[in-house]
């Protein structure tokens, strides 16, 4: 059962303005979330109700599950010093 991609339309800009390969990279990850939207390195955030991350090298994934909708949405995408912050 594969799962749906969706990127919001903040996090469909934050990756815009990473380096190209930078980009393949997180994409690569977030490609394979459909099959397995929860692999071996994704934690929970804690305090957020669905939301996972998933490190891809010095950045990380923000995303959602809905399971009822077989949905993955990413949410935020940037750097580890810096996506956590508000």
């Amino acid at each position: 059962m594969l799962y749906e991609i969706e990127f919001t339309p903040a996090a469909g800009r934050q990756i815009k303005k990473l380096p190209v390969s930078d980009q393949k990279r997180i994409i690569s990850r977030v490609e394979n979330l459909a099959a397995n939207p929860r692999p071996g390195r994704v934690k929970k955030l804690e305090g957020k109700e669905n939301l996972y991350r998933l490190p891809a090298a010095e950045y990380r994934i923000i995303y959602q599950i809905q399971d009822k909708n077989l949905l993955v949405l990413v949410v935020k995408i940037g750097h580890r010093r810096e996506v956590y912050r508000k």
